[in-house]
C-alpha cells in the first residue's frame, strides 16, 4: 500500500491506495481509507507538509501489516513417506454439503419427533438416522431407496443401519405422517416467524407405471394426460409459500372434497384457526367457501365470469364503474393515460347465493390484457 495526493485548487488531500490486477487482468488501484486534508493534518500533528507525508507513509505501513495478517494463509504439512503402500481399502472422499441440511433438521426438531414415534413402536432400527438421511438425499440426489442408501454411504457419518431397516421404516412413517406434519409446523416457528394468516391450497396428481388399479392409485384425470393410474396430492401453503400439510387421496376422488378433512386436520391438530383460506375456481365450490366462512376463518378465491348468474355477468363485463387500485378514484378504462395503463383497476359489489353473503371483486390489469391480446393474436396466426 502507498500514500497518494490529489490536490485542488484551496487543498491537498492524502490516502492510503491499494493496487491490484482485476479480471480483466489490467492493474489499477482503490482507496483504502482516506486520512484528511493537508491544513487538518498539519493542525492536528503540529508539523510542516513533510512531517504530514512521514506520518502518512507510516500509516501505510500499518495497513500493509494488517493486511498482510489477515490474508496470510495457514501453513499445513502433510508428510509423505515414499517407501509405505498406499491402503486401497481405506475411504477417503466423503460427502459433506448434507451438513448445512442437517442444521434445518434439527432445528425443527425432527430427532425429538421420531424419538415420540420411538416409544409407540417395538423396532430396534435409528429412525432418526433413516429419515435424516431420506431427506438429505431427496434433496442432494433425488433417486430411488436403494439409490439413496447408496449416496448416503459417501457421507462423513456414515449409516449405521441396512437397507431392509429404510423399507420397514417407511410404513411407520406413513402412519405418522399427520403427526410428524403437526410437530413440523409447531417446531417450525423457533426458526422464525410464519405467515400463516393467509393460507393457499391446491391440488396435483401423481401417474405410476401400472396398468391395474391398486390401492389409492385410481384412473383419474392426469395432469400429464397419462391413461396409468394415479394418487391426488393436496397442499396447503402458508402466505410466503412454504408448505403446511398435505393429504393424499385416490386418484378417483373429486378434489373439492379433499379441503375439508385436511383443514379440519390443520384447525385441530396444528392449532391454526384463523385464516384467509386462498385458491382458484377449481377449489372454490360454495361448500368449501361455506367451510371457510364458519369462525375465524375468511376466503378469497378466484370466480369464473362464465358460471355467474346473466345479471352479473353483465356488470362484471361492462366496462363502467372501475376505481384505480391506488387511491379509490373512477376511472374510465377505455380512456387510459399512458402512466394509469401500468396500474390495476377494480371494482365489487355484494354476491348473494342460497348459503353464503359474499363480495364478488372483478379487476382488471391494462398491461396483463395487452399480453392476453397477444397471446390470442399468436394463436390465431399459428391457426392461420
Amino acid at each position: 500500500m502507498r500514500v497518494t495526493t490529489s490536490k485542488s485548487k484551496n487543498s491537498e488531500s492524502f490516502y492510503i491506495t491499494k493496487s491490484y490486477t482485476n479480471a480483466q487482468g489490467k492493474s489499477t488501484s482503490t482507496t483504502i481509507k482516506k486520512l484528511g486534508t493537508l491544513a487538518e493534518l498539519s493542525e492536528r500533528l503540529g508539523t510542516d507538509r513533510d512531517g504530514v507525508m512521514a506520518w502518512a507513509k507510516e500509516q501505510a505501513r500499518i495497513e500493509t501489516e494488517k493486511y498482510k495478517k489477515e490474508t496470510e494463509e495457514a501453513v499445513v504439512t502433510i508428510p509423505f513417506h515414499s517407501n509405505r503402500l498406499m491402503d486401497y481399502n481405506r475411504k477417503k472422499l466423503f460427502t459433506g454439503g448434507y451438513l448445512f441440511l442437517q442444521s434445518v433438521y434439527y432445528g425443527l426438531k425432527m430427532d425429538s419427533i421420531c424419538r415420540k414415534i420411538r416409544y409407540r413402536y417395538k423396532f430396534k432400527y435409528d429412525l432418526n438416522a433413516i429419515l435424516s438421511d431420506l431427506i438429505y438425499t431427496r434433496v442432494l440426489e433425488p433417486s430411488s431407496k436403494t439409490s439413496s442408501f447408496k449416496a448416503a454411504q459417501q457421507f462423513l457419518e456414515a449409516p449405521t443401519y441396512e437397507l431392509h431397516d429404510i423399507y420397514r421404516a417407511l410404513s411407520v412413517l406413513a402412519k405418522e405422517c399427520d403427526l410428524i406434519q403437526s410437530e413440523v409446523y409447531k417446531n417450525s416457528f423457533f426458526l422464525g416467524k410464519r405467515n400463516d394468516k393467509v393460507l393457499y391450497y391446491d391440488c396435483t396428481n401423481y401417474y405410476f407405471e401400472i396398468e391395474q388399479e391398486y390401492g389409492d392409485k385410481k384412473y383419474g384425470k392426469s395432469k400429464e394426460h397419462r391413461p396409468n393410474p394415479i394418487i391426488q396430492m393436496g397442499l396447503f401453503t402458508d402466505g410466503d409459500g412454504i408448505p403446511l400439510a398435505f393429504s393424499l387421496f385416490p386418484g378417483s376422488q373429486n378434489e373439492q372434497k379433499s379441503l375439508k378433512p385436511l383443514e379440519t386436520k390443520i384447525l385441530q391438530q396444528f392449532g391454526c384457526q384463523k385464516f384467509i383460506y386462498c385458491s382458484d375456481a377449481g377449489l372454490a365450490s360454495e361448500d368449501n367457501r361455506v367451510l371457510n366462512h364458519l369462525g375465524q376463518r375468511s376466503f378469497i378465491v378466484t370466480q369464473s365470469i362464465k358460471k355467474l348468474p346473466a345479471e352479473d355477468r353483465e356488470w362484471a363485463l361492462n366496462t363502467k364503474g372501475f376505481k384505480r387500485l391506488s387511491d379509490d378514484s373512477p376511472v374510465d378504462i377505455t380512456q387510459l393515460s399512458e402512466d394509469d395503463k401500468q396500474g390495476l383497476f377494480y371494482k365489487d359489489e355484494p354476491y348473494t347465493t342460497k348459503k353464503l353473503h359474499q363480495r364478488l371483486i372483478i379487476t382488471y390489469s391494462p398491461k396483463y390484457a395487452a399480453y392476453e391480446k397477444a397471446v390470442r393474436a399468436e394463436q390465431i396466426a399459428r391457426a392461420e
